[in-house]
């Protein structure tokens, strides 16, 4: 067993991860080593062979296998120290973890964690869908690697579950591939993403979007061959003929190892909970990207590593933690679903730039958001119309008035929202 020390320890070698780990060789930190357990460091985006990766963080657009070797390439440059095939297997305690690879069992103490883990698509199996168990059934993950990685054929005909950026994002993998889309459906009223995603996806031939149904049966033997969806309001039932269903979307963060360090998570993302400087309730463990804010594009991600690499090095310099406990976000879970990061420090200010990501529960047309603290309003917009899935940004500036002593900040919805 080998056991070595290292000032900050990255686990995931996603864009969150890498680009944490890029800033803080930036920020003058002597020895950042990130591990991953896949085989190649990258993440999902090496997986994506389309456009549309780096706009926000590289100020470029990159197909994902691009952006993805772009940012293990410029961490290699910068100095850090990669390691792919690690698996956490134990939390050591006092930022100390076990790890085990085809190397063998080591001992890594640091500093400085960073969790940036990210997170993965729920699959059939969890959305308890009913019906046969038959060949041909893929989350957007999966059906990626059979076709970029192992160039297996996929089918003849797909239905997407989903209508989410990630279901517009499989529907153009499809199309690419050769493979006809028979339809997507959503139980929401409206798709949930943005017109240029549409465009894309739609590109190579348009397909039907079923609005307000879900998958209540799936029918095959030895193969898919169809799929029931019925209407949530009036219960109308139809069968889609196909061979092929992707499930997509319903992200959960990969919260293992934050599970296994004791983390608080938040009811919401179901990630660990974080301040504005992404710090956890254990000192020196930061959390950051889609871990503590599912579902979020590459960039957002990127972006997230970035601060959260800012805040671990002003750790190093000061070793200053938050104090126990802080402000929670409170909200009506039937409006709100979650919102990032989900603590409040009144005793220090959020990074620059920092703002809060926030995500409904349900459609909400033309709803003014406000954000309270007991009778005192902090924040109020009015928005054109609210969806799930898509993420609203709340500037850090909603705490201005904040009063340490106030108790609870709570996020609602002034008047009356339609949905």
């Amino acid at each position: 067993m080998a056991d070595r020390e290292v000032d900050v320890l990255v686990i995931g070698a996603g864009p969150s991860g890498l680009a944490a780990a890029i800033e803080l060789k930036a920020l003058g930190v002597r020895s950042v080593l990130v591990v991953d357990r896949e085989a190649v460091a990258g993440g999902v985006p090496r997986h994506c062979d389309h456009t549309g990766f780096g706009l926000r963080d590289l100020r470029r657009v990159l197909s994902g296998p691009a952006y993805a070797r772009r940012y293990v390439e410029t961490a290699e440059r910068a100095g850090v120290e990669i390691r792919t095939r690690v698996t956490v297997t134990d939390w050591l305690g006092d930022r100390r973890v076990r790890t085990t690879s085809p190397g063998g069992i080591d001992e890594i103490r640091a500093r400085a964690v960073i969790l940036a883990t990210g997170c993965r698509e729920r699959p059939r199996a969890a959305r308890l869908v009913p019906g046969d168990r038959p060949e041909g059934i893929f989350t957007t993950g999966s059906l990626q690697r059979f076709i970029h990685d192992h160039g297996h054929p996929i089918g003849e005909r797909a239905l997407v579950v989903g209508a989410e950026h990630v279901s517009y994002s499989a529907a153009h993998t499809l199309r690419l591939a050769g493979v006809p889309v028979a339809g997507m459906v959503t139980d929401l009223p409206r798709h949930q993403s943005f017109a240029l995603f549409i465009r894309i996806a739609k590109g190579l031939g348009s397909f039907p979007l079923y609005t307000n149904f879900q998958v209540t049966n799936i029918a095959g033997k030895g193969r898919v061959e169809a799929v029931e969806i019925t209407n949530t309001a009036a219960g109308e039932t139809r069968e889609i003929a196909c061979d092929t269903v992707v499930f997509t979307g319903d992200w959960i963060p990969d919260r293992e190892v934050a599970r296994k360090a004791g983390l608080p998570l938040d009811p919401g993302t179901r990630g660990p909970a974080v301040d504005g400087r992404l710090r956890t309730a254990s000192e020196g463990v930061f959390a950051t990207g889609n871990l503590v804010h599912p579902g979020e594009t590459a960039d957002t991600a990127a972006l997230g590593g970035r601060a959260a690499a800012r805040a671990a090095a002003d750790y190093l310099r000061s070793e200053r933690w938050r104090p126990e406990g802080g402000i929670r976000f409170d909200f009506d879970p039937e409006l709100v679903q979650w919102v990032a990061p989900n603590v409040i420090d009144p005793g220090e200010a959020a990074l620059p730039g920092a703002r809060f990501i926030l995500r409904v529960a349900r459609v909400l047309e033309g709803p003014t958001l406000e954000v309270r603290q007991g009778e005192r309003l902090l924040w109020r917009r009015k928005f054109r119309r609210l969806v799930p899935n898509l993420p609203y940004a709340l500037p850090a500036a909603i705490l201005e008035g904040l009063d340490p002593e106030g108790g609870a900040v709570r996020i609602g919805v002034a008047g009356e929202a339609a949905a």
